[in-house]
Order: structure tokens, then sequence, then C-alpha cells
């Protein structure tokens, strides 16, 4: 069928609704019910056929922007940080079956850390996605008790607050389980960028309290920071080797391009990884299960995370019903070469059921 000659009448005929429905859930109309199987049926309907109402109509009637805000409170992540593509990725691809667009807003070092409230205020976007957001930040409170349409990818610990994080504590200890089971007592950690952000600080605390629950005392010494990328990772872990003593025999990296320039100073310090030096990532990007060695790195579904803060935000927009505001999405211990922990595997070593949740090997995705 020729996209441009579709009409309402082709979508309510193929979703099996009349065309006043299919006019009410493509138009989001205030105040009226309708099913939520009615609603994904005419959309689907809509997204199969390559309908979409006209928007500049829909401005005028409603008011709204059909656009989404997408904040990324560092630019240096857009830059070098693998993760937040797939965010994207997730996102864009429940927007356009919604008939939204994303303005991606970016948060430059030299302004005000609430500047994104700027976009709010200029009314071009009906709602609010807000990556990695600081820990504390009033403009997000003020907007959430607001009522604006807003979902951070991370918290700023606001009862009213809606959110997708994943389980990070959960995943961290399962990492310092998997190193400490292997031997390992100097652990050391990287984190993907300076203390203040939600997710960094997150880390930071998982991993010094999985180091006391398995009877060891957090070293100052062992915690670095990066700034997203390889090369900040490379220079953290250079600094790391140069002042802990004794050195460290593993590493717990931010993320997986912070993992990657660790690997690299680690190498050109002459030590192996894992031989001298046991190594984890944080994301599970592509690339992880082709590096050599292969990273053994705790899986953090950016896709799924970006598909599912997109999906609570058109809700809200909506004013439909949330029914789980603060969202978990669940993560994954992948074990490769870097840890020593397939080795360890393959060899039979006795090492505790927490510490083996997956096993992947060196050549592809487990998934």
């Amino acid at each position: 069928m020729d996209r441009a000659k579709v009409t309402s009448h082709d979508v309510a005929e193929r979703a099996g609704v009349s065309r006043a429905t299919v006019s009410m859930v493509l138009n989001r109309s205030p105040g009226v019910s309708i099913s939520q199987e009615t609603r994904e049926r005419v959309l689907q309907a809509a997204a199969a056929l390559g309908y979409r109402p006209n928007s500049a109509a829909r401005m005028l009637v409603r008011g709204d922007t059909e656009t989404i805000g997408l904040v990324v409170t560092e630019p240096a992540s857009l830059n070098v940080d693998g993760f937040v593509p797939q965010l994207l990725t997730g996102i864009t691809r429940v927007n356009q079956r919604h008939g939204y667009g994303v303005l991606l807003e970016v948060v430059e070092p030299n302004r005000a850390p609430n500047a994104y409230v700027e976009l709010v205020r200029s009314h071009r976007i009906d709602g609010l996605i807000v990556l990695n957001p600081a820990t504390h930040d009033p403009a997000l409170h003020a907007l959430i008790d607001d009522g604006y349409p807003l979902v951070l990818l991370g918290s700023v610990g606001h009862p009213r607050e809606h959110s997708v994080n994943f389980s990070t504590r959960r995943a961290i200890r399962k990492a310092v389980d998997l190193l400490v089971d292997l031997g390992h007592r100097r652990i050391a950690h990287i984190g993907f960028s300076d203390v203040g952000y939600i997710a960094t600080d997150v880390r930071l605390a998982a991993y010094q309290r999985s180091l006391v629950d398995r009877g060891i005392t957090p070293d100052p010494a062992l915690v670095g920071f990066a700034h997203y990328s390889a090369e900040s990772g490379h220079a953290a872990m250079t600094a790391l080797l140069e002042r802990a003593d004794p050195a460290p025999t593993a590493v717990l990296a931010g993320n997986d391009t912070v993992a990657l320039g660790a690997i690299a100073a680690i190498n050109a310090r002459g030590l192996a990884v894992p031989g001298d030096i046991a190594v984890i990532g944080f994301d599970d990007l592509p690339i992880a299960a082709y590096m050599w060695p292969t990273l053994t790195t705790i899986r953090n579904p950016g896709i799924e995370q970006g598909e599912k803060a997109a999906e609570m935000l058109i809700k809200m927009i909506n004013r439909e019903p949330v029914e789980r505001p603060k969202l978990v999405v669940a993560t994954e211990l992948v074990i490769r070469e870097s840890s020593g922990g397939k080795r360890a595997l393959e060899n039979g070593a006795g090492m505790s059921a927490g510490s083996l949740p997956h096993e992947a090997g060196g050549g592809g995705r487990t998934q």
C-alpha cells in the first residue's frame, strides 16, 4: 500500500475498530476511556501501514509538540561511551512507534547543572528523560513536585519520581564475589565519572559494601575515577598502579570503555590480564566479547532501559496510569577471560554459587 495514501479508514479496518476510535487513540484525546488492548491494536495497525496523523493539525488543536526531550548530563558520554547509543536506540524505537520525535539536549560542564529546565520552559517538548542525573538536583525535584512528565534514568531519591534503574548492588556483589573466590584481596575500583552522579556513587558504595561483606577492608588507595573514555581509564589505572602499595591484583571498572583503557595501561606496564591483574567491566557492550582477552563484564541492557523509559514517559504524557513508576531492570554477570573466571570454570575450581550466574564463550554474545 502506498503510505502517502494511507488513511485513518485503512487503520480502522486493519485494527477492527471505528475511525472515531482511531482518531481518539492517535490524537491522544484526553478524558476518553479506551482499553490498553485496543490502543495497542490501533498503534500496531498504524505502524504496519505507515500511517501518521497530521502533526501540524494536532499541534494546533492540542498544543502538544509530539517531541520528548532527552538530557545527557555529560557531553563526554556522547563522544566515547558506548552505552548511550544503546539507550538512544531503545528510546527512538518506542517513540517512532507512538509518533514522537526526540530532542537531544546536552548539559555542558560550564553551564548550570539544571540548564535543561530551559528546555521545559521553552514548550518545545511534551516530556523529559534525564540520563544519569546528579544525586542532589533541586530543579529535578521541583519538576517532579509540579507533576511534569519526567522519567529518570537513574534517581534523585524523590518519593514520587518515575525512574528506570538496574540492579547495581546485586551485580557488583556478584563481580566482587567472583574475584574473591578466585583468590583476590587487593581489588581496585575505577568509577566511570567523578563522584556526585548517582550511577557512579551507587557503584562505588556497592563495591565497598561487597568487600566488607567478604571480610576485606576497603582501601582508598585502590579507588580511582575516570571520565567515560578508554583514555581516562588508562590514566586512572596508571595512577592506581603508581600509588597503590601493594598493587591491586584485580580491578572493577565503571564501564566497558574504561575497562578497555585499564587493560591497555596494565599491558603497558608489562603485566598480563588476567595473569597479573584481573579486569571486570560494566555494560557488556558488543565489543566486550571480541576484545583480547575477552571481557568479563556486567550485562546492563541499555536498549531495554531506553524502551522502558520511553514507554513510561509516553504514558505520563497521555495521563495513563503507570503501574511501576520505579522500574528496576535485571543485570547479569557475564564471565569471560579477563577475570580468569572462565579458565577457573573450565578447570572445575571451587567457587561460590553466587559468583557463577553466567558463563560466556570468547567468540560472541551469549544471548
